[in-house]
């Protein structure tokens, strides 16, 4: 990791020659953060420096926005260098942030080969097994002996991303079993593939999506996972390291909906039209929602025009019970993205919520009634009564909402996390302020209650 202390020492270098040894000696990705942070005019000055197997890897991990800036500055003959050397799933990545044009000059200087394999995973739906796989694997005929697969791999699959799994398939491409490196190393080498290899192969489809697959390597600790096409032809692999970044992307997405994040991409650093476009539907939307709830509060004016006392009350229903319920979205919603559950499981999962919120029910309904019974005068203090009553009610609709809701769409094949954190506690705010105010009108009509003159 490119420490602040790494980092200030590189700045400090002087003399050319000693900063290109120095920047050519660490790590490519702690180069790639250093030429990141760099002023927009330095980048491409501190880039020509790395050497060519240095430059290739420090450009895959670079932001998209620095490697489009490069590939501006650059020459025709550098770019084709760095481009052709990526793997084909981190090369597609690049293309998905590249304007087209940029998109269509570099895959004509790509080899036959690279451009086709970069065209075959641009072809599958983004989100999908196809669009993260890599076409570079390990293949071997059934026919082979344990010695030839060696040889054949020593020979012609140096290259490759990963030899941690060979995929044995027929004559068709069809991928038929699995031997793993350990296997080939410790079998005699007279010994045929297709004996030694396992006929039980966990695979995906093309159109997997990324996130089920994900799970399914985590599931099955594998390090690579085949991806085959409708006719069980191989077609690629995803790695171990393209699940990090799946995971990563998944997690982050989630977090940024359940807080009303639309893009579900947006980072710090992003541009401020972007953080706009992400924020600003959601925010709306909710403030439509708070006109309903304000119109739903609208009738209950002259309630609180003759018991003051509500208006400091009523927002501990806010803040409350929409913490409570987000701490339930939140927990179902990760639950849901990591496999660990599923919506089979919606009853088991409510009626633990349930059992725990009523504990949590009882505290909060209690600290409410001990917060009212302060606050109000001694002829209103059945308006304590009627608040705890509201708050240990509220608390209960927020740890079932908070649980439904994500399942029911979940149930429906969409995204849970559409289930924003400030949707529900719009929701919940509406409910305890509309059942709040009906119940000490109902109180001061029906049952004629006193208050303070």
């Amino acid at each position: 990791m490119l420490t602040q202390e790494r980092r200030t020492a590189l700045s400090n270098v002087t003399g050319l020659s000693k900063f290109k040894l120095e920047l050519n000696r660490i790590p490519a990705i702690d180069a790639g953060d250093y030429i990141a942070d760099l002023p927009t005019e330095q980048r491409a000055i501190a880039f020509r420096l790395l050497n060519k197997d240095q430059a290739i890897a420090v450009f895959e991990y670079l932001p998209s926005e620095v490697q489009e800036e490069l590939l501006g500055s650059l020459q025709t003959t550098q770019i084709a260098q760095i481009v052709e050397a990526m793997r084909p799933d981190d090369r597609a990545e690049l293309f998905d942030e590249l304007p087209a044009g940029v998109v269509k000059r570099v895959l004509k200087q790509l080899s036959i080969s690279e451009r086709q394999a970069t065209v075959t995973i641009l072809g599958y739906p983004e989100g999908t097994a196809g669009r993260v796989m890599t076409t570079e694997y390990v293949r071997l005929r059934q026919g082979l002996t344990v010695g030839d697969a060696l040889e054949k791999i020593r020979s012609s699959d140096s290259d490759k991303e990963t030899v941690y799994y060979a995929y044995v398939t027929d004559e068709n491409r069809t991928l038929t079993r699995v031997v793993s490196l350990r296997q080939l190393i410790f079998a005699r080498p007279d010994v045929f593939i297709r004996d030694l290899a396992s006929d039980r192969v966990i695979k995906v489809y093309t159109e997997t999506p990324q996130e089920e697959t994900a799970q399914l390597m985590k599931r099955y600790d594998l390090l690579a996972l085949p991806v085959v096409d409708r006719e069980n032809r191989l077609v690629g692999i995803i790695t171990i390291d393209d699940v990090v970044d799946i995971l990563e992307q998944e997690a982050t997405e989630d977090i940024q909906k359940i807080a009303g994040v639309g893009g579900g991409d947006e980072s710090s650093l992003s541009h401020p039209l972007d953080k706009l476009r992400n924020r600003l539907p959601w925010l709306l939307g909710i403030m439509g929602l708070y006109i309903g709830a304000s119109s739903a509060i609208a009738p209950f004016q002259k309630t609180i025009a003759m018991i003051p006392v509500l208006a400091v009350i009523m927002p501990l229903f806010s803040n409350t019970g929409g913490t409570v319920g987000i701490q339930a979205l939140t927990v179902t919603i990760r639950s849901l993205g990591v496999g660990e559950v599923s919506p089979e499981d919606t009853w088991t999962i409510l009626r633990k919520e349930c059992i725990a919120g009523l504990g949590t029910a009882l505290a909060l309904g209690t600290m409410m009634i001990v917060l009212a019974l302060i606050w109000t005068p001694g002829d209103e203090r059945w308006v304590a009564v009627v608040a705890g009553l509201v708050m240990a009610a509220n608390t209960i609709t927020a740890v079932t909402l908070g649980t439904l809701l994500p399942m029911a769409l979940k149930g429906l094949n969409l995204d849970p996390a559409l289930v924003s954190g400030p949707l529900v506690t719009t929701l919940l705010d509406s409910i305890g302020f509309i059942l709040f105010l009906s119940m000490v009108t109902i109180s001061l009509n029906v049952l004629h209650l006193p208050i303070t003159p």
